[in-house]
């Protein structure tokens, strides 16, 4: 689906928005991967009713509970060189600005000791939000994750996945939208994204059935 919103927006040069809920798992990134640690860590996860995979986008493993909110905003571009920090503040700004919608107090960085660790990360009691870019020639893919609510499911499903990796992470780290005073629930996070990323502009929904056709 993402890879069919990329190639639509780089086709039409309108930029498309996507926020959906994907299943329970831990998604490790390529440094996960090359890892002494990573069949273990894919090891201890699995035994906790997390399936693994791996992504091609973004830093060190990240779980999704089932009700964890994904995004992913494809923006046409000129130059795959130039951009890429005023994307990245851009997307900041938008989430930061949706979730003050929900009520949560957001601002930007991370608690040290956080998953996924990064530059472009939105905290409120614990981190909620961890971003990151892929640039193609013609488009660019900025995306991220936002922990609606279980952060302390997500805490001790991350713990020994990130002790078998052998990087620093603190369970107390994780935050989510309920543990910052906003909804626990996906649809309200979703329309809050999708509402702060489009902001004024024309609005045009498109199924999966016709980007997958396209």
């Amino acid at each position: 689906m993402t890879a069919a919103a990329l190639d639509r927006t780089a086709e039409t040069g309108v930029p498309t928005v996507r926020a959906w809920t994907p299943p329970q798992q831990v998604a490790f990134g390529r440094r996960d991967a090359r890892a002494d640690g990573y069949d273990l860590a894919r090891a201890v996860a699995e035994a906790d009713g997390y399936p693994t995979v791996e992504r091609s986008v973004g830093g060190r493993a990240v779980a999704y509970t089932g009700t964890t909110v994904a995004f992913a905003v494809a923006v046409p571009i000129a130059d795959a060189r130039r951009g890429v920090a005023a994307r990245y503040d851009a997307a900041t700004t938008a989430v930061v600005r949706a979730l003050r919608a929900l009520g949560v107090h957001a601002r930007r960085g991370e608690p040290a000791a956080s998953f996924c660790p990064g530059d472009h990360s939105v905290q409120a009691h614990g981190k909620i939000v961890g971003i990151a870019q892929r640039i193609r020639q013609d488009v660019t893919l900025v995306s991220g994750i936002v922990v609606v609510n279980g952060h302390e499911e997500l805490a001790a499903v991350l713990d020994p996945v990130y002790a078998a990796l052998g990087v620093p992470f603190d369970p107390n780290s994780v935050g989510s939208v309920e543990r910052g005073g906003g909804p626990a629930v996906p649809e309200a996070v979703i329309e809050a994204l999708v509402d702060a990323f489009c902001g004024e502009l024309p609005r045009q929904s498109v199924s999966a059935a016709t980007l997958l056709d396209d």
